[in-house]
């Protein structure tokens, strides 16, 4: 029989670890406030983009998302299997774009960045652009395509975790972790104790509320704010596609992405705000999101505004998540995986049930151990 442990966090982070242990043998339990629901996870967009993701002065985080963006056919295909659900991976391949010349100079630099880190991206006039996204603005000045840089379905990737954890046997405690103590222990925040052969640290930015961590070695985690918005037709029942891809697009110099869903909705995002918890949807940061997209692709205002939300992304100093065993005996931890939560799942749930099974994990991953 496998090990007891306890997975604090109901993210995507939280689920898909929680789902690889008792797919390991173990007796697993999860505790978050709202599983499947919690942290920023809820309102991502899904994105599992590698190279578009990549940022000067990262190579080794960027190697980081190459591999995890491997492990998602595969963990696609044994999730939808589990669970019974769709998790919408689509391979469709991304499209960037620029708005004005100096956004066509930031591509190119980027794009010879993606070269030199041997991604694989490829320059495209506007013409070729539009030829791929015929939505797009004729007043792009061309851009960069991406096949490699794919999406999921956030909220139903979400749904599929929760239901293979419950057919896998895996128990919710709906509740907030006050304190970890020695055994190791968690103790709620209405005074239950609950003891476990080891404890998975998967809490995003919830982790600074949980006492007992001093001594853990872990870096501290900043919470990013990043607003996000769902568009949408007026029939969901039989809608006309907007987008048949994802587009990203820099407009004098902001970022700005439209992720198509399959009932036609637009996922459009995101804010970077450093913000400390402040979760309020503010009237400015949407405008500029609506600003930015349509000056992309037009046809967003026919859409309707379904949602408008916030979440906090855990982010560590130097923005690459810390994954291993830290220095509390029997506590691994899964924390900080900022912007990349929902692409590094996989690879993150595989590393957690490696070290729980005391079995050695690829360099990648020992290079993150928190001790």
């Amino acid at each position: 029989m496998g090990s007891r442990i306890h997975v604090v966090g109901g993210g995507v982070i939280g689920l898909a670890c929680a789902w690889e242990l008792s797919r390991n043998g173990h007796v697993v339990t999860v505790l978050a406030p709202a599983p499947g629901r919690d942290g920023a996870s809820w309102v991502a967009a899904g994105m599992l983009a590698p190279v578009t993701e990549a940022q000067f002065g990262e190579s080794a985080l960027t190697a980081l998302l190459v591999e995890g963006a491997a492990r998602w056919p595969a963990f696609a295909a044994a999730l939808e299997a589990a669970s019974g659900h769709d998790v919408g991976y689509d391979t469709t391949g991304t499209v960037t774009v620029a708005l004005d010349a100096s956004d066509r100079a930031s591509l190119d630099d980027l794009l010879a960045y993606q070269h030199r880190l041997g991604l694989e991206a490829h320059r495209r006039s506007a013409s070729e652009c539009r030829g791929l996204v015929p939505a797009l603005s004729p007043a792009l000045r061309g851009g960069i395509e991406v096949p490699g840089d794919h999406q999921v379905d956030n909220r139903a990737l979400l749904g599929a975790l929760a239901e293979a954890c419950r057919a896998g046997g895996v128990t919710f405690v709906e509740g907030s972790v006050a304190a970890l103590d020695d055994g190791p222990t968690l103790v709620l925040a209405n005074g239950r104790r609950l003891g476990a052969d080891h404890v998975v640290l998967a809490a995003g930015t919830g982790l600074g509320a949980i006492d007992g961590l001093a001594g853990a070695g872990l870096p501290s985690l900043r919470p990013v704010k990043g607003h996000i918005l769902r568009l949408g037709t007026p029939d969901a029942a039989s809608p006309v596609p907007l987008l048949a891809r994802t587009v990203r697009g820099l407009v004098h110099g902001r970022s700005v992405y439209l992720v198509p869903r399959r009932d036609g909705s637009v996922v459009v995002g995101a804010t970077v705000e450093e913000r400390g918890t402040d979760t309020a949807v503010r009237a400015g940061a949407v405008h500029e999101l609506l600003c930015d997209a349509r000056a992309i692709v037009p046809g967003v205002d026919e859409l309707e505004l379904l949602e408008a939300a916030t979440g906090l992304r855990p982010a560590t100093p130097d923005n690459t998540p810390r994954i291993g065993w830290t220095a509390l005996a029997g506590v691994v931890a899964a924390v900080g995986h900022y912007r990349n939560g929902i692409l590094l799942a996989p690879l993150t749930a595989a590393a957690v049930a490696d070290l729980v099974g005391r079995h050695p994990v690829a360099p990648l991953i020992a290079d993150l151990a928190p001790a």
